[in-house]
């Protein structure tokens, strides 16, 4: 069975610096993610140079097709052993995940990385490789729905040195804080914000290292299959509607036309729910074999500013989301930020005249644009969208 991967990952910079000596780089395939942790030597503008060549190299070649020895050969010759400390100028931590469950990771320097399934440390062997004579840790291994792979930079193991915790954290800390935060979460995100919002406190505020963290949870896929507005050929409802049905994701439907199809080509009645009015928000409306009706432009703008608000927490460890409100816009949000990882949005293009009206805000007018920002925002949220125009 596909496997789904969600990743996320935050970084802390030095105290006083302007950027972070840390970079993350991943990338989706058509059937894998890459994802790239890179330590560049130091901290600040020459740390975030290095870091960002060791991440943008390795991902570009791994996605490019070139093989792992390969990869990290050409790292490793363009960023040579500093001749005074005689240590790396970046360390990186490479990882493919494919979504059948196989693992490859290669570690060069970086702290081990955590493996773990129902909140108990996976101890994975590790084969030590010599690339260019320099010692290089490979692991291959495979995961299951549940599992969570966390690394971190040296900057975590260090939180607290010479502040709350005299010798800093160490990796066995950070294990035993992963054994209770993994052991009832699965949601990447989660994860990660808790462990690096628990190092910015070590550091008490001032971090005296860049820091970063991140998780990589595997999951089932939650597909979700989203009905927005009339197909542009009327004669075509009956077919959208039958092949929407068959989609194998939770149905939802936003728009009242979109719904009165669904209600005469299903032959199911559509009941409005009075008590989910809101002052801003429509209400929504109940048919059976249906997850969710909302109304359409206003429900789904609302959304959109939802999400930017989730991307910008997100963006901002020192944030806070909460989001509990009972309308159709919130939960809606909910259900694509919590519950869906998989997406297939059924888009019709024919032209609402109540849209057109120069009394209304222009943007509902733009539907296909509304759509569109949908679909960018799911997918910076790491989100596989599919778009189909009827």
């Amino acid at each position: 069975m596909s496997l789904f991967i969600d990743v996320s990952f935050h970084s802390l910079k030095k105290f006083g610096e302007e950027l972070c000596g840390d970079m993350v780089e991943v990338i989706r395939l058509k059937d894998s993610t890459i994802i790239v942790l890179a330590d560049g030597l130091g901290s600040g503008v020459k740390a975030n140079i290095l870091a960002t060549l060791t991440s943008k190299i390795s991902a570009t070649m791994l996605k490019e097709g070139a093989d792992i020895y390969e990869t990290v050969d050409t790292i490793i010759n363009t960023l040579p052993v500093c001749k005074v400390r005689k240590i790396a100028y970046s360390t990186f931590t490479l990882i493919k995940i494919y979504e059948d469950g196989r693992v490859y990771i290669v570690e060069y320097d970086n702290p081990p990385f955590f493996y773990m399934k129902n909140g108990n440390y996976m101890d994975i062997k590790k084969n030590l490789l010599s690339i260019n004579e320099r010692r290089v840790y490979e692991s291959k291994f495979y995961v299951e729905s549940g599992d969570i792979i966390t690394i971190v930079s040296d900057g975590v193991v260090h939180a607290g040195l010479g502040n709350i915790m005299n010798l800093g954290w160490k990796w066995h800390n950070i294990l035993d804080y992963l054994k209770r935060s993994t052991k009832y979460k699965d949601n990447a995100e989660t994860v990660t914000k808790e462990l690096i919002q628990t190092c910015f406190a070590l550091y008490g505020g001032k971090p005296g290292d860049d820091a970063t963290v991140v998780t990589i949870a595997v999951k089932e896929p939650q597909y979700i299959d989203l009905f927005t507005g009339p197909p542009k050929d009327k004669s075509k409802d009956r077919y959208v509607i039958s092949e929407f049905i068959k989609g194998r994701g939770k149905k939802i439907i936003c728009g009242g036309t979109a719904a009165n199809i669904a209600e005469r080509e299903l032959k199911r009645k559509l009941e409005v729910n009075l008590n989910s009015t809101c002052k801003d928000i429509p209400p929504t409306a109940s048919m059976k074999g249906i997850y969710l009706i909302t109304e359409g432009v206003i429900t789904l703008n609302k959304v959109i500013e939802n999400l930017k608000v989730y991307i910008s927490y997100i963006n901002d460890y020192n944030k806070e989301f909460n989001l509990n409100e009972d309308d159709g816009a919130s939960r809606l949000t909910r259900i694509l930020i919590y519950k869906c990882t998989n997406i297939t949005l059924w888009v019709g293009k024919a032209v609402n005249p109540a849209h057109q009206n120069p009394g209304f805000p222009v943007e509902l007018g733009i539907k296909l644009k509304i759509v569109k920002e949908l679909e960018g925002l799911l997918k910076q949220l790491g989100k596989k969208v599919e778009v189909k125009e009827i």
